[in-house]
């Protein structure tokens, strides 16, 4: 079991984001002291407006000393960043992988030096089965976590722990498709799809939180922490936002097909239950969390 004790200090990678400012609140909320590294300065200081209590850097994880200046100071990791665009990442694969692989391989090898308490890793449902670049480089992040907890699980008095937790996609996240459609359907403008068929495994910001904390006491090694989540078809959750955002609910939205990397469902484990298969949300329920 990990829990957050009061006066220590916590590192949260990608603070400055969407997950990332939410779980700051919950940790400070339990007592904990934050600090957190990001490259985009200008986020780090309105999130330090909203949260003066955050102590930020600026860096790159995927620099040693960067890492290093961050990772000194902290008793535990909540490793959030990531480059997680799938169609981005099959372009500029040397970012993706450097973010997502040597950056967490960073973290990793320092959470050992410093001898800290944890250090918790979110992945995704891309991981489970790999057909890009962006799943790819979660799928390695993935196996260097389990990799070091089986090595160094006897460290630190045998407290230190490595969990990884895979999600699917949160609602109105940094980057989401939704707040994508949101906006331009506000402006009066035509929406874009990929393929309407496909189906996604979605979670709300405060489930995301709550799962992270529940890995904490239940999770007992690095196997992939995963919800039971609930699956919506794209094109229903479009036809959602069109009824509830534009003023032209006829509207047709511009059909492109899905990119390089991209799958027409999702798992969140190999041998379970893909998006197609999942539970659904009901209209009713899409509706009210867009």
């Amino acid at each position: 079991m990990i829990t957050i004790e009061r006066g220590k200090v916590y590192l949260v990678t990608g603070g400055s984001g969407f997950l990332g400012k939410k779980l700051i609140e919950k940790i400070h909320e339990q007592g904990g002291n934050v600090i957190t590294i990001a490259r985009d300065e200008g986020k780090l200081i309105q999130l330090q407006q909203d949260l003066p209590y955050v102590e930020f850097y600026t860096g790159d994880i995927a620099d040693r000393f960067d890492a290093e200046q961050v990772a000194r100071l902290a008793d535990g990791i909540f490793h959030l960043a990531a480059f997680k665009h799938v169609g981005i990442a099959e372009t500029q694969s040397r970012e993706c992988v450097r973010s997502n692989t040597i950056g967490s391989l960073n973290l990793l090898e320092l959470t050992v030096d410093y001898k800290m308490d944890f250090n918790i890793g979110i992945s995704t449902d891309k991981a489970a089965v790999v057909s890009g670049v962006y799943g790819a480089s979660k799928f390695l992040m993935e196996a260097m976590y389990r990799q070091f907890q089986k090595n160094y699980a006897d460290l630190n008095d045998n407290k230190l722990q490595f969990r990884i937790i895979r999600y699917g996609n949160v609602l109105y996240s940094t980057g989401s498709v939704l707040c994508k459609w949101k906006e331009l359907l506000k402006r009066g403008g035509t929406p874009i799809i990929t393929e309407p068929d496909a189906t996604r495994f979605f979670w709300t910001i405060d489930q995301a939180v709550d799962l992270v904390f529940d890995c904490m006491l239940k999770a007992d090694d690095a196997s992939p922490y995963v919800p039971e989540m609930k699956s919506m078809r794209m094109g229903d959750l479009l036809d959602a936002m069109i009824q509830k955002y534009s003023k032209d609910k006829d509207i047709k939205p511009k059909v492109i097909g899905l990119g390089k990397g991209e799958n027409v469902h999702e798992k969140i484990l190999a041998d379970g239950l893909s998006s197609e298969d999942a539970e659904k949300f009901t209209v009713e329920e899409i509706t009210e969390l867009i």
